[in-house]
């Protein structure tokens, strides 16, 4: 009975010194001078001895106190700031791939509409850039900077119809920007929303909404406007760049159709850059078919160009070309499309703008008026796209 009061008085004493205690486990008790372990968390993060006494004996009582906060809890707030830090920087990194990308993009116009405008050469300069893209896609690889793909030959031929819509559309865009302006080309190709729709209720029998087909009207409206008061108006650069369109929203959507599920074998980067070399392969046969007796070093020096600040260009708009399009990739697999067409769209007004100031396009306030209304209707459109019914 006197041992237990004594351990009684114990931890009540230690409980007023230490704040509320817990009891982590069980307290034994020994006589003849044997210390008395007596466990309690408490408040203090150490260890302390109470004297005891017990039967005219003296007794110890080793407190733990709890530590303030458990490991548990450190772990679980070091995981917390560890997450906080990531986003920041993921966000951080996610904002310099767009800086780089719209920077990309209009350098790649700026360079390209250098090098088309005194070398109307489009299927050459196509299978440049899309040689240049296939040497930094093989090196990639070779270097290890990302997996090679294994490619199956039925794979490669549903992929051939996709690169051939690809080179065909690059074509005609290089052809539109050697007889307009840019910001004319970028302003029709603003249109590609138009052929999405059709195109995706022809092939794979998708009905658009009401809300989806409205948002057409301003992009249509908008490129007819700025079509009729366009100053460097000229029909092969308009239908060179609706050409484009055209064949880019093909292939967009065949790739549905044709590839179905296959390609998840492949991720985006592999599938692009495949692409890009079949691409490549196939620009070879039309180059030299259209171009390749014309393009000649005699040629070139008979024209007076400057040949090597001709060729520095296309070199820096082949690598831009690649690169704005590879970060396209890397952005769409880190955002929801929704982001991604977004983006894009500022991507356009970013480019019109550049393109305008650095070539000094002149432009009337009507023209600038169904810029702006096609390009807000393409926002709209991808704002509605993505939006799915309440009921879905």
């Amino acid at each position: 009975m006197q041992r237990a009061a004594a351990a009684s008085r114990a931890t009540a004493w230690s409980t007023e010194r230490h704040g509320a205690a817990r009891v982590t486990a069980s307290a034994s008790f020994s006589v003849a001078g044997t210390a008395l372990p007596l466990r309690v968390r408490g408040g203090g993060g150490q260890l302390l001895s109470l004297p005891l006494l017990s039967g005219g004996r003296a007794v110890t009582a080793r407190v733990a106190a709890a530590e303030a906060p458990l490991p548990a809890d450190d772990a679980a707030a070091g995981r917390e700031r560890g997450a906080g830090g990531g986003a920041l920087a993921e966000t951080a990194q996610l904002g310099a791939m767009i800086v780089a990308w719209y920077l990309l993009n209009i350098y790649f116009n700026i360079y390209n509409k250098q090098v088309l405008q005194p070398l109307p050469f489009p299927y050459t300069i196509t299978a440049f850039q899309l040689a240049f893209g296939s040497l930094v896609i093989v090196l990639m690889w070779a270097l290890k900077l990302h997996p090679a793909p294994r490619i199956s030959i039925s794979q490669l031929a549903k992929i051939a119809p996709l690169a051939a819509g690809h080179m065909l559309g690059t074509v005609f865009t290089n052809m539109s920007l050697g007889k307009v302006a840019v910001s004319f080309t970028h302003t029709i190709k603003a249109s590609e929303p138009f052929f999405t729709v059709l195109l995706s209720a022809f092939f794979l029998g998708e009905t658009p909404s009401l809300l989806v087909m409205g948002s057409l009207v301003p992009i249509v409206g908008g490129v007819a406007l700025a079509s009729l008061t366009e100053l460097s108006f000229n029909w092969i650069g308009f239908w060179s760049a609706m050409a484009s369109n055209l064949l880019y929203q093909s292939r967009n959507v065949l790739s549905k159709k044709l590839l179905g599920g296959e390609e998840e074998a492949l991720d985006d980067i592999n599938l692009f850059s495949i692409l890009t070399i079949l691409s490549f392969l196939l620009s070879l046969p039309l180059m030299l078919f259209s171009e390749g007796i014309k393009f000649t070093p005699g040629y070139l020096r008979s024209t007076g160009l400057n040949l090597q600040e001709l060729c520095v260009r296309a070199a820096l708009a082949g690598f831009c070309f690649h690169g704005y399009q590879k970060l396209s990739y890397l952005i769409l697999a880190r955002v929801s499309p929704v982001t991604h067409s977004v983006a894009n769209c500022v991507k356009r007004v970013v480019v019109i703008v550049a393109s305008v100031l650095f070539f000094r396009t002149p432009i009337s306030p009507v023209n600038a008026l169904g810029t702006g209304v096609a390009l807000g209707g393409v926002f709209l459109y991808s704002r509605l796209k993505r939006t799915k019914p309440k009921n879905a």
